[in-house]
């Protein structure tokens, strides 16, 4: 039975596109591109299949319109009973994380209502090779500091943009604009594709420390 109970919606359709258990392709065959779909997908219970280095795709040539794209699959039919809250925290927590940042987004640096600010993670699920581990509502500061960060709705999805672009490219994103990276430069250079060593360093892994650093350097050149 498809999960999905609207049928003008494109996760409807491509559910029957993947019900046969087989791998299809995201450029003629499936309506969702953006690897922020599929991972909503598993946060709720689908399972999709995995490649050889456990990416939940596979990169082949696709004999429909002949050049190599992702494919995606699922894996059983079956929905995990478990289904989980979005970055697995509980509401507690959320109220927690909002309170250490005092509800200021990320990007701009702005005080926004709690309601609209959602938590995201530093490091991009995009490069997860393993599921959501379950946080406790006693985290420590700095294990919130170090894990995550507030965004809006808009935000969010430019982060996600990037370093979807990122995983497909291996080149790092950027503050639009300022080419700077605190760490290392534009090319990604983790040792594996799930290495959060590659991302740091970049503005979407962390802008606090990405401005500290910038502002350090500046700093440094006008003493000079």
């Amino acid at each position: 039975m498809n999960p999905f109970k609207n049928e003008k919606t494109t996760s409807y359709q491509d559910w029957e596109v993947l019900k046969d258990l087989k791998w299809h392709c995201t450029k003629c065959e499936l309506k969702s591109a953006q690897a922020k779909t599929w991972q909503v997908w598993r946060q709720n219970g689908i399972q999709m299949a995995q490649d050889k280095n456990n990416n939940f795709y596979l990169r082949q040539n696709c004999p429909t319109c002949l050049t190599t794209t992702i494919h995606r699959k699922l894996k059983s039919l079956t929905i995990l009973g478990e289904t989980k809250i979005r970055f697995g925290i509980s509401k507690k927590l959320v109220q927690k994380i909002k309170a250490f940042y005092e509800n200021q987004e990320a990007v701009f640096l702005r005080e926004m209502p709690p309601k609209e600010l959602e938590i995201d993670h530093k490091f991009p699920q995009v490069r997860w090779n393993k599921n959501e581990e379950k946080y406790s509502n006693n985290i420590s500061d700095d294990e919130i500091k170090t894990k995550f960060m507030l965004l809006t709705r808009s935000n969010n999805l430019l982060k996600s943009r990037y370093c979807e672009k990122c995983v497909k490219t291996g080149k790092r994103g950027c503050f639009p604009g300022i080419y700077f990276w605190g760490e290392g430069n534009e090319e990604w250079s983790g040792k594996t594709a799930f290495d959060e060593n590659g991302c740091k360093g970049c503005f979407w892994y962390d802008p606090y420390q990405w401005r500290k650093d910038l502002n350090e350097k500046l700093k440094s050149k006008s003493e000079e």
